[in-house]
């Protein structure tokens, strides 16, 4: 199996590599795939094309790179870090 980086601003956008396993790494879902030179690399899966698109993603068509759910998670941090810090 195949995947493609689609991230807008990597520097492999566009490029294909051959998946070679997927797992979680560092608490985030990883692809793994080999370079020219035999090193292991790996990737955010989000940043490829190894899943089906998000519904979003495909509805803001370019417009917008940040889902809801992503500006609710940070809006909740940002009011946990005031509240820590006496804001």
């Amino acid at each position: 199996m195949e995947f493609e980086v689609t991230h807008p601003f990597h520097p492999w956008r566009g490029q294909r590599f051959v998946l070679s396993t997927r797992k979680q790494n560092w608490g985030e879902d990883r692809v793994m795939s080999y370079d020219a030179d035999g090193r292991l690399r790996s990737l955010l899966a989000s940043w490829t094309d190894v899943d089906e698109p998000d519904v979003f993603i495909q509805i803001a068509a370019g417009r917008s790179f940040v889902r809801p759910d992503d500006l609710a998670t940070l809006a909740a941090l940002i009011e946990q870090i005031e509240r820590s810090h006496g804001g």
